[in-house]
């Protein structure tokens, strides 16, 4: 007979008493990140004396470090297959040995899983040898001592809010906010031009092929844009993203400012938190874009607009695609991945795009704030 799952603990919920240090995981792309902040200023409002601990991937230090924000240090997790994926990931490397020895060594009272189901992650989070862990858990997962069950249909946001409410951090936002520094914005000038023009970037990539609309789409749109006074910059990384932005160029006849592969993440955020629009397909540079206070058209998957889309839309909008079958073999993309990667949003509507876009352009301009100077952190020990 199939033992049933033990349920969550009825500590949930409970604060967490003498807690001086966090550790939270959460190792994976941009737009992850983002949707973790609401959870992180959580966390700092619950335990405000408390350290925390960011474990992340080797990009997050270059973002995070220096910045104004709900964590006080970064520490890069070692390749752990499922969480940390690349060639070698081995959970008894020697990597993963010091790792763990040295988190152990720091003495955390909560350790929190924010990373997804838990599947691989649980394991890691629970190795940091912390007094108490928390996190979702999927089926099949190992639980940690507070949990709840991992839910599929549920906003990121809210999802990672979840989590933390298990060790007594109740919200106290729901939109990510990112704070902007002043190198930010000394990057951007650097790189924008003078000139009462409203800029608008355009961001034509996504980690899943899947969810890419067009560039013919985003060529079209970027003449319009261009009509109607805007100054268009093209913004990404990467070798699809660098395909996509030549496509772009050689449909549109606008003048375009192509930055695709010229800015650090905190170049970005600074060229984002300049423009008045950001129009973008599901990704982590339009997931910034709302972070830092820009306006955003997106293009989404409809099965993803419930995990990650934005949660208001007085200055975000959406065109969503509700497909999954893939356009070249039929297989329903809800089941299982064919491996064709074709776009599932290819049919949305420029129409529908370019009336949100010119809507959002006329209003006066991005309602950020400036730069925040750094505030002094906590005294090593």
């Amino acid at each position: 007979m199939r033992r049933s799952s033990p349920a969550p603990p009825a500590a949930g919920g409970a604060p967490v008493p003498g807690v001086t240090r966090i550790a939270v995981l959460r190792a994976n792309f941009l737009g992850d990140l983002v949707l973790t902040l609401p959870a992180l200023e959580a966390l700092r409002a619950a335990y405000p004396d408390a350290e925390v601990t960011y474990l992340g991937a080797p990009w997050h230090p270059g973002l995070l470090e220096s910045r104004p924000g709900p964590w006080d240090r970064v520490v890069v997790v070692p390749p752990w297959p499922g969480v940390r994926d690349e060639p070698g990931a081995d959970r008894g490397s020697l990597a993963v040995r010091r790792f763990l020895a040295e988190q152990r060594a720091e003495g955390y009272d909560l350790a929190l899983q924010l990373h997804g189901g838990g599947g691989h992650s649980n394991p890691l989070v629970a190795a940091l040898g912390a007094r108490v862990t928390a996190g979702a858990r999927d089926t099949g997962a190992p639980p940690l001592d507070r949990w709840l069950p991992y839910a599929h249909d549920q906003h990121e946001v809210l999802r990672c809010l979840d989590v933390v409410g298990l060790v007594g951090a109740a919200p106290v936002t729901l939109e990510p906010r990112l704070a902007l520094t002043p190198g930010d914005a000394a990057a951007a000038a650097a790189v924008l031009p003078a000139g009462p023009a409203p800029l608008v970037a355009l961001h034509a990539g996504a980690q899943d092929p899947r969810r890419r609309w067009p560039p013919g789409c985003f060529a079209a749109l970027a003449d319009a844009l261009t009509d109607a006074g805007a100054r268009v910059v093209l913004v990404g990384s990467g070798d699809d993203d660098r395909r996509a932005a030549d496509a772009i160029r050689a449909a549109s006849s606008a003048p375009l400012l192509d930055l695709v592969g010229a800015l650090s993440l905190p170049a970005l955020a600074g060229v984002l938190a300049r423009c008045r629009l950001v129009v973008a397909n599901d990704s982590g540079p339009r997931h910034l874009a709302a972070a830092v206070g820009t306006a955003t058209v997106s293009v989404f998957l409809e099965r993803n607009l419930l995990n990650a889309g934005p949660l208001t839309r007085a200055r975000h909008r959406v065109a969503v695609s509700a497909r999954t079958d893939c356009p070249v073999c039929g297989t329903d993309q809800r089941v299982t991945r064919c491996g064709h990667d074709r776009s599932l949003v290819a049919g949305v509507s420029p129409e529908t795009v370019r009336a949100a876009a010119l809507d959002l352009l006329e209003d006066d301009g991005p309602a950020v704030s400036g730069p925040v100077q750094q505030p002094g952190r906590r005294a090593a020990r």
